[in-house]
């Protein structure tokens, strides 16, 4: 028998990611029986509203998930590494944003919009993940075109904002811009470098091969997801000085053409897209406009005329939202409505 409602945890309650899976189980009227926050000691005893009612912040310990059906993580990989397990020996099924497990052969890696049928493989571990922001952004626009023709190659360059690094990195932007403008000197604490009006195209660290690990997780991740470990996926990452919402210009290769006429098609079609795709009228998609929206936009569609069978294509979206909380709160929504 189907439960009325579910006790939930958030870990990383008071993180950007924590904060809007808040947001986000009460605007979509979750079943939410209690709502257990979790977070560092220093964010221990803090007030956060939810649904109009105030819950205190508990410090993250061994113990903290007695009577929790579904565990939503957003504290970071090495967290998640310790604390998952525990959360699954108390009897919750885990939803994981970090990377600690996508790529482990018996956790689900999800988007429910494209694979959902593997939330079924939750009972292997009892831990489903959250794909990198920028992949589930990028998947939301190539998935459709995957379905009319076979995807062999994608170029990524990904145009990624500083709330993707969390709310210190956000706060960071914030006061750099304000003493930039006032010409008064500023601390660099967050990112290598500064970010104000600046471009930095270095995110996560650096590997062997020249790429950093957030390039290589648009590669593995993709091939995960799309269940097709044919494809190649070649990325740069770049942080530029928007609050929210990342951008990423795709070319890809497919085994035969698709028109852009087929492919906007398609998209318009597609669940959580929408098609913004009007150049000559000074229409696409724009990180402005993403902000704090569910959909993700794809708009700058055009042939790549360098090769028979081509596309180009922009998609803009919400990396807090699809990119993280909304995905992992869309993957509890077909968990409780289809397997628990």
């Amino acid at each position: 028998m189907k439960r009325e409602s579910y006790n939930i945890a958030i870990v990383g309650a008071t993180g950007a990611v924590g904060q809007e899976m808040i947001r986000i189980l009460e605007e979509r009227n979750f079943p939410v029986g209690k709502l257990k926050l979790l977070a560092s000691e220093r964010s221990k005893g803090k007030e956060v509203e939810f649904k109009g009612e105030k819950l205190i912040v508990e410090q993250l310990e061994e113990n903290s998930f007695k009577n929790i059906h579904i565990a939503l993580f957003s504290a970071g990989a090495s967290r998640s590494r310790e604390y998952a397990p525990k959360a699954v020996q108390s009897g919750a099924v885990v939803i994981d944003n970090s990377s600690a497990f996508r790529m482990e052969p018996d956790v689900p890696l999800v988007i429910p919009e494209i694979n959902a049928h593997r939330v079924a493989d939750y009972r292997k571990r009892g831990i489903i993940a959250n794909p990198n922001c920028t992949t589930a952004i990028t998947l939301m626009a190539l998935k459709p075109l995957h379905d009319i023709a076979k995807i062999r190659r994608v170029i990524a360059s990904s145009y990624q904002a500083v709330s993707g690094a969390g709310a210190q990195a956000i706060e960071e932007l914030r006061l750099q811009t304000l003493a930039w403008l006032q010409g008064k000197p500023f601390e660099t604490r967050v990112f290598p470098y500064q970010i104000a009006f600046n471009l930095i195209p270095h995110i996560d660290s650096f590997l062997e091969n020249g790429y950093t690990k957030e390039e290589m997780k648009l590669h593995h991740e993709t091939r995960k997801i799309l269940e097709d470990e044919s494809i190649q996926v070649a990325a740069t990452t770049v942080r530029v000085p928007v609050f929210r919402a990342h951008s990423v210009a795709l070319n890809i290769e497919t085994e035969r053409k698709i028109t852009v006429e087929q492919a906007r098609k398609a998209i318009e079609d597609f669940p959580g897209v929408k098609l913004v795709d009007d150049p000559y009228s000074a229409k696409y998609p724009m990180p402005i406009e993403a902000a704090g929206k569910d959909e993700c936009f794809v708009g700058r569609i055009r042939e790549d005329y360098t090769i028979p069978s081509g596309l180009n294509l922009w998609v803009v979206g919400d990396q807090l939202r699809k990119g993280a909380a909304l995905n992992a709160v869309q993957i509890a929504e077909v968990l409780i409505r289809d397997y628990v």
